[in-house]
């Protein structure tokens, strides 16, 4: 019953134009979500190429972000590991200097339907300003990040993994040097005990 109803909800979930007059092309719902999954990651918006191949993080942000995890692709895209689950589900479109803001509507319409489906998730990341906004009330990411160990059995909030940010990294050392590698670690243990 339980998965009849969650798959219900995903089918509304990828049915959704809620957002539709604020998107640059037609919605395309990009989320990975299933009630198996051990950690969750929230991010931003899927980038264009997320938007043609229907993967999120299928660029170069997701190459880093993947690094910094210590998974590969297998892994990343397993949904019964991994649930991927955005700010907004939808490809916002484009500027000169990068992506659109997530529609703003998207996170309070449909994250709480679906995270009481998400009860194995151990590990929760906030990936970036918008979800760290949204979760945690922060108006800065070094800020936020930097209070990883306040938080850091259950939820770590991290830089977005976009070259925008290569500078930030650069700039606090302790990020590499600190977090990453405990990061490493958490996200090893709790794979291995997902297998």
């Amino acid at each position: 019953m339980l998965i009849k109803k969650f798959s219900s909800l995903l089918k509304e979930v990828h049915a959704c134009n809620a957002c539709s007059h604020h998107l640059s092309l037609p919605p395309k719902p990009i989320i990975q979500v299933h009630p198996q999954a051990k950690i969750l990651i929230i991010a931003q918006a899927p980038g264009i190429r997320a938007r043609t191949s229907g993967l999120p993080f299928d660029d170069a942000s997701g190459n880093r972000l993947r690094h910094w995890l210590s998974i590969d692709r297998t892994i990343f895209y397993d949904e019964t590991k991994i649930a991927l689950m955005p700010m907004g589900f939808c490809y916002p479109g484009t500027t000169k200097t990068g992506d659109l803001p997530p529609c703003s509507g998207c996170a309070p319409l449909w994250h709480p339907q679906l995270r009481p489906y998400l009860e194995n998730v151990k590990l929760t990341l906030l990936v970036g300003g918008y979800a760290q906004k949204f979760y945690l009330q922060s108006t800065s990411v070094t800020q936020a990040v930097k209070s990883w160990p306040s938080h850091f059995e259950t939820l770590i909030p991290l830089p977005h993994p976009s070259w925008h940010n290569t500078r930030w990294i650069k700039k606090n050392l302790w990020f590499e040097s600190e977090l990453l590698p405990k990061l490493k670690s958490q996200v090893a243990k709790i794979i291995e005990t997902n297998s």
